[in-house]
């Protein structure tokens, strides 16, 4: 299945969390929180403006990506959960 995002929304892949602590206890997963770090899968063509022209987004495909705890809606893609979300939800780019 084929997505292709609208306007300033972005198509967004979870990126799993460690199962170790950094003291190396092993976390289930009920203790786990769902991370807030991503990768950008699809990108929308931008924003349409009140002049009637587009503003490109600052995300890209492939860009690694952090976003609000609450942010996107989740949907599944071949049996994998992906977030769509807007580009408003994204709160920066991991270099």
């Amino acid at each position: 299945m084929k997505i292709r995002p609208l306007n300033d929304r972005i198509l967004v892949l979870r990126v799993e969390e460690e199962k170790k602590s950094a003291g190396g206890i092993i976390i289930p997963d009920t203790a786990k929180e769902k991370p807030q770090e991503g990768k950008v899968v699809a990108v929308g063509p931008g924003k349409m403006g009140d002049d009637g022209k587009r503003t490109p987004l600052d995300v890209k495909k492939d860009d690694r990506i952090l976003f609000s705890k609450y942010a996107g809606t989740e949907i599944k893609v071949n049996g994998v959960e992906h977030l769509f979300m807007r580009e408003d939800d994204v709160l920066g780019v991991i270099n």
